[in-house]
């Protein structure tokens, strides 16, 4: 891939922005907003671990091309998410004076993009946000789609809107620092992009996932398989803003996926993680529909194979999962929807599933974690 940045558009109703796509381009972040037509101030919004890494890069930037720039670390992790922790940021934007035409820079991980855009979303009804996302899950999917959230201990992502931003700036150099764990839950989504739009895309992977994932790939062929992921979401989200036809198809795996995070506390799991299990059930239940042939069922199975699996952590109970599941946003007047392969590269969304395959998939689900059982009180 040459030195100069890919430029992908993605296309909704309300607005329509760019993802920007190269290596380097973090140590230019100032000079792309001003290009963009922004200015005054700038809200940079992280967490501690990622300012130690890359807030000096970001803020010089900013900085050097006439931002004032307001820095607000958070704590990591995904216990962060929620309402509680954005009061704080809305009182030191307000006692810093920022106003709708100024941004919301959200640097960090799809903890931080759908905190941080919950937060642009809603502070004085609106504000700029960009984008710059440092990890691989959230270069190739939660930074792209509007959609920014945070999470109720009764689910994920149930509290938020479509806030789409005015830039997505993805450095893959950001992600030398990412450790292997998190490596492996950002390939997930890879994956899942991979196997619902593009077979010659999952063939591809069948060559080298291991060496990507376990960070042996050189930066241009890291850089093409995300601009691959990213080219697949944009084209979807940019047909499908608001999640009423072929977008529901990006929740392939999500489903048991979501349920399994929320179930099990929100942190014990990465999101990776959690879609690995949730696309394998997945193709189970397209199996059980007679939506999926076999050889092509067995190639992504035996894709999803070579993924890591979780760490030791205590099982969620059955019944929390398909509390959780009900709870789903996805879920349609009392119906589970599900989203079925059905071929490699092509995936559709069954509108109800039957209790009793519902009941069976949360089975299987659970049968992959390493620890069965809830320690007795």
């Amino acid at each position: 891939m040459s030195s100069t940045p890919a430029r992908i558009p993605v296309r909704g109703g309300r607005s329509t922005y760019e993802v920007l796509l190269g290596p380097g381009l973090i140590s230019s972040l100032g000079q792309s907003l001003r290009s963009l037509g922004m200015d005054g101030r700038a809200a940079l919004i992280s967490d501690a671990s990622v300012l130690q890494h890359w807030g000096l890069f970001a803020r010089e930037s900013l900085s050097a091309a006439g931002f004032q720039v307001t820095t607000i670390a958070l704590p990591p992790g995904e216990a962060t998410k929620t309402y509680r922790a954005a009061e704080p940021i809305y009182g030191q934007l307000i006692e810093a004076g920022f106003t709708r035409e100024d941004t919301v820079v959200a640097l960090g991980g799809g903890v931080i993009g759908d905190l941080a855009g919950f937060v642009a979303a809603t502070y004085h009804r609106g504000m700029g946000l960009v984008h710059v996302p440092t990890t691989l899950l959230a270069q190739v999917d939660s930074s792209i789609g509007g959609k920014v959230a945070v999470d109720h201990p009764l689910g994920k992502n149930l509290i938020g809107s479509f806030h789409p931003p005015r830039a997505v700036i993805c450095d893959p150099r950001v992600l030398s620092t990412l450790p292997a764990r998190e490596r492996w839950s950002g390939l997930a989504e890879i994956v899942k992009a991979a196997l619902i739009a593009d077979e010659r895309f999952v063939q591809s992977l069948e060559q080298d996932l291991d060496m990507i994932g376990n960070g042996g790939a050189n930066e241009s062929r890291l850089t093409e398989v995300i601009e691959r992921a990213v080219r697949i979401k944009a084209r979807v989200v940019s047909e499908d803003e608001h999640e009423r036809g072929p977008r529901a198809n990006l929740n392939f795996g999500h489903t048991v996926g979501h349920a399994l995070e929320a179930a099990a506390g929100y942190g014990p799991l990465t999101h990776g993680e959690a879609i690995v299990i949730g696309m394998r059930v997945a193709l189970e239940v397209s199996a059980q529909l007679g939506r999926c042939s076999a050889a092509d069922a067995a190639r992504a199975l035996a894709l999803l194979s070579r993924f890591p699996g979780p760490p030791p952590l205590v099982r969620p109970t059955h019944d929390a999962v398909v509390a959780a599941i009900r709870r789903d946003k996805k879920v349609r007047n009392g119906a589970v929807r599900f989203v079925v392969l059905a071929g490699l590269g092509k995936a559709d969304v069954e509108p109800a599933i039957s209790d009793e395959l519902l009941s069976l998939a949360v089975d299987r689900a659970l049968d992959e974690f390493p620890e069965r059982d809830i320690p007795a009180r």
